[in-house]
């Protein structure tokens, strides 16, 4: 990546049903930098989909499934699970997409080192097929909202460091409601970039991948994505510190009204 790219997470509303030719044109005319498609409930694309995505010129990433579960108790579960990041991956792959995201998992209770031995055990799973299928593509376990949920910043920097192409997806506003409201400053901010750029090295922040929104949130964590302009989210700051730090990727916009906060969240960058 040469820059920032700004995504917007799934279609823009307007396009309604119109599908992607619709949805690209419309990203396009808003001078914004591509989409994030979001395989909500399985990995359902149509080939002449495929075709369409892969021809284009904007950026393109992939959030898989939510029935995602690398820990779970059940190894068909698991199997599931990684079928499903595979598939996604491979739909990746055959549009020409930067990265795939997903939650990896969650901790049932669990000794948290034993879940993330298992987690890394599924991980080399999904990277060793990938490898061998010549499928290249950012695998991205996410930082999640809750502190049921497996993926604190820490997790997932640990586990980028065991394979080639596993890299964080940072969900801001995740963080910022795991921790009931911290990691909302401009310091907190550049505190994450310094961290994982230390970490990880700056092919990460050259390679970045991050979901933004506005955010409810409680003492338990996340309760569902808010309007910028109707939560509590410092996003300013946070272009600030993105800009500071010169990190490259995207940044997928995960506001209910997607295109609109995108745009939002382009235009201040652009004017720092």
């Amino acid at each position: 990546m040469d820059k920032l790219n700004f995504l917007t997470a799934g279609m823009p509303l307007i396009t309604g049903n119109k599908g992607y030719a619709k949805a690209l044109e419309i990203l396009n005319d808003m001078d914004l930098d591509g989409l994030e498609l979001e395989f909500v409930h399985g990995v359902r694309i149509k080939d002449d989909s495929k075709e369409i995505l892969k021809k284009s010129n904007l950026v393109k990433t992939i959030h898989a499934p939510f029935y995602i579960n690398l820990n779970s108790k059940e190894e068909e579960k698991i199997q599931s699970s990684i079928e499903r990041i595979l598939e996604t991956a491979r739909v990746a792959d055959d549009i020409n997409a930067f990265s795939i995201t997903y939650h990896a998992g969650f901790y049932l209770g669990m000794d948290k080192d034993a879940v993330y031995k298992k987690i890394e055990t599924q991980t080399k799973i999904i990277s060793d097929t990938l490898k061998n299928e010549d499928v290249k593509v950012w695998i991205r376990p996410e930082t999640t909202g809750k502190a049921t949920q497996w993926g604190n910043l820490e997790e997932i920097i640990s586990l980028s460091k065991d394979f080639d192409y596993v890299l964080p997806c940072v969900d801001f506003a995740h963080l910022h409601a795991r921790y009931n409201g911290i990691s909302n400053t401009y310091d907190e901010f550049c505190a994450i970039f310094d961290k994982i750029g230390n970490e990880l090295g700056q092919n990460a922040l050259d390679n970045f991948h991050a979901h933004i929104a506005g955010i409810a949130y409680s003492e338990k964590g996340e309760k569902h994505h808010l309007n910028l302009d109707e939560s509590d989210f410092n996003y300013k700051d946070l272009l600030r510190a993105f800009k500071k730090f010169d990190v490259k990727g995207v940044i997928i916009c995960e506001s209910p009204n997607i295109e609109t906060d995108c745009k939002i969240l382009k235009n201040y960058y652009c004017s720092l």
